[in-house]
């Protein structure tokens, strides 16, 4: 079976120390990405570690598909103990770095200790060099990285960096790579700025012995060349109106199911803002969104479907431009854009402010600088809501995605049980029940299915594969491309969300950790309907006999 190459590089940045780690054995069982990284976390964080704390670490990890040129490979997955959610939490972004990373010849970078002054660690495939960087102590991700580019001669295709909003321990704040994509949901930025890291950057010249299989590498490459899909014109936006329309899109702060707004900020007004082309490493599928407004000057990547719920309906904004604004001004600052955007949509619900844009973009960078009230806000609603006076709309910790579960019942189900809390990626029940494959009616009788995406999900983070790619990358493709059966693939992904689910246990998550702060028909007997699926026990915990038996890991005695 396919899978990554190369040691772990443990970088202790307390003790300014690299070790070199063969993990040959795990990356055959595991593959690489996030299957990799679940495994070293479940291995090596403490249950009982503070995510703020020097004993957690952050992995960023490849798998083997980042050492081919294929379209919808150009993407790297991140893990760590998340100080939003206080799980594990795995999140994964795109750009260019993915390439520069292989090329160091390593296939998992752990950061783990903690620096007592503000660290650039550079990473070479001739070994770590670590750099005192206090002139860079609150400097944004765009002027971090033109100090790389300065200083060594590296552009932001090399480069994972926070802005202020990491340094000041922002729950949700973002890595960012390439300055504008993240490393988004559950606030591994706000670890790496616990550990006083500020940049990480990688170059090298080592070439991939993998050979992946052509076809289908080529097969794909031409279908992402040629495909006339509104995904590349317009991205995530393309589906506003639909959803909106048909389904449903939360408006101020949840009060209100559609947006009469929805076509002002939708895929074509986002559309008539792109002024370019815009793509991953080696990708041809080009559904990236350069916009540029010309009145104001305003220019962005983006904003994707997520920003334009998050900032525009939720706000009750209807300006696209007064969008991009936000979401450049998060990407600037290193912050998770849904998660930012509904904590600030929960503080204008409780000033009676929606529609105020400007007040809005205030309150952001308030935040990321942890300045008067943007310091309440910081901790993200779960932890700030009774201050606001307002619903606390979060699962585990973590801010909804736009997909309603209100609406949609599997989607909904999902967020209830998913490892990760509110998050649309985590299984994206979304996609059958928005094309009609699954009804958005109840819940029961959606486990099996749920079971499945969790687990393509899981596996496709870890090989790495664009979500955009599923229509071109097969489950046929999967089993030419990994040279094994597909079952043996979502066995992968179903071992790490075992994983995941352990170590939240371990952390004291259980039955009454799972679920939504609204009604769902049905609820109370669908969560069990999964846990049954899964195989683990009524209150939702994986025993250790079963995490053995299904993962072959064992406990420690230490």
């Amino acid at each position: 079976m396919l899978h990554a190459t190369g040691p772990l590089l443990t970088v202790d940045v307390g003790k300014r120390t690299a070790d070199e780690t063969a993990i040959d054995e795990v990356l055959e069982k595991t593959i690489g990405g996030r299957a990799t990284a679940t495994a070293l976390a479940h291995e090596r964080i403490p249950f009982d570690a503070d995510p703020f704390g020097p004993e957690n670490r952050a992995y960023l990890s490849t798998g083997p598909l980042q050492q081919s040129q294929m379209s919808f490979t150009g993407r790297m997955n991140m893990t760590g103990l998340s100080p939003l959610t206080d799980g594990l939490v795995s999140t994964n972004a795109g750009g260019y770095l993915s390439r520069n990373f292989v090329a160091t010849g390593y296939s998992v970078l752990e950061i783990a200790g903690q620096s007592d002054e503000l660290l650039a660690v550079h990473v070479t495939d001739d070994g770590v060099e670590f750099e005192e960087v206090p002139e860079l102590e609150g400097a944004t991700v765009p002027e971090t990285s033109d100090y790389v580019e300065n200083q060594h001669d590296l552009g932001p295709e090399h480069c994972i960096a926070i802005g202020p909003a990491g340094e000041n321990r922002v729950r949700f704040a973002s890595v960012m790579t390439f300055d504008s994509r993240a490393f988004g949901r559950g606030g591994l930025g706000a670890v790496l700025g616990s550990k006083n890291v500020k940049c990480v950057t990688f170059d090298g010249d080592v070439e991939p012995p993998l050979e992946i299989p052509n076809p289908p590498k080529s097969d794909i490459h031409r279908e992402a060349a040629t495909s006339d899909d509104r995904m590349r014109r317009q991205g995530t936006t393309g589906g506003t109106e639909f959803i909106n329309d048909n389904f449903s899109l939360p408006t101020r702060y949840f009060r209100e199911y559609e947006f009469e707004g929805a076509a002002d900020i939708g895929g074509n007004a986002v559309e008539e803002k792109k002024y370019k082309k815009g793509a991953c490493s080696a990708c041809a599928y080009a559904c990236k969104l350069p916009t540029r407004d010309e009145a104001s000057g305003v220019e962005t990547e983006g904003p994707e479907f997520e920003t334009v719920y998050s900032f525009g309906s939720q706000h009750g904004v209807d300006d696209i431009v007064d969008v991009m604004r936000a979401n450049e001004l998060c990407d600037t600052l290193g912050m998770d854009t849904i998660s930012a955007g509904v904590t600030v949509a929960a503080y204008l619900e409780s000033e009676d402010e929606f529609g105020n844009a400007e007040l809005a973009q205030e309150i952001t960078e308030k935040i990321a600088r942890r300045e008067g009230v943007g310091d309440t806000l910081a901790e993200g609603v779960a932890r700030c809501h009774d201050d606001l006076g307002v619903e606390n709309y979060t699962v585990k910790g973590m801010e909804f995605a736009a997909h309603d579960g209100r609406v949609l019942h599997g989607q909904g189900l999902s967020y209830a049980v998913a490892n990760r809390g509110a998050d649309h990626m985590y299984a994206s029940m979304l996609s059958l029940e928005y094309a009609g494959q699954l009804d958005p009616e109840g819940t029961l009788g959606k486990a099996e299915t749920l079971v499945d995406r969790e687990n393509h999900n899981a596996f496709r983070d870890t090989g790495i594969v664009c979500a955009f790619g599923d229509d071109y990358v097969t489950e046929e493709r999967l089993e030419s491309l990994f040279d094994t059966d597909y079952e043996d693939l979502m066995l992968v992904g179903a071992r790490t969300v075992e994983l995941e689910r352990h170590f939240n246990n371990q952390r004291g998550f259980d039955r009454d950790d799972d679920g939504v702060p609204y009604d769902l028909p049905d609820i109370e007997d669908a969560i069990p309907e999964y846990y049954d699926a899964r195989g683990w026990s009524e209150e939702g915990i994986v025993s250790d006999a079963r995490l053995e038996s299904v993962t072959g890991t064992a406990l420690s005695d230490d």
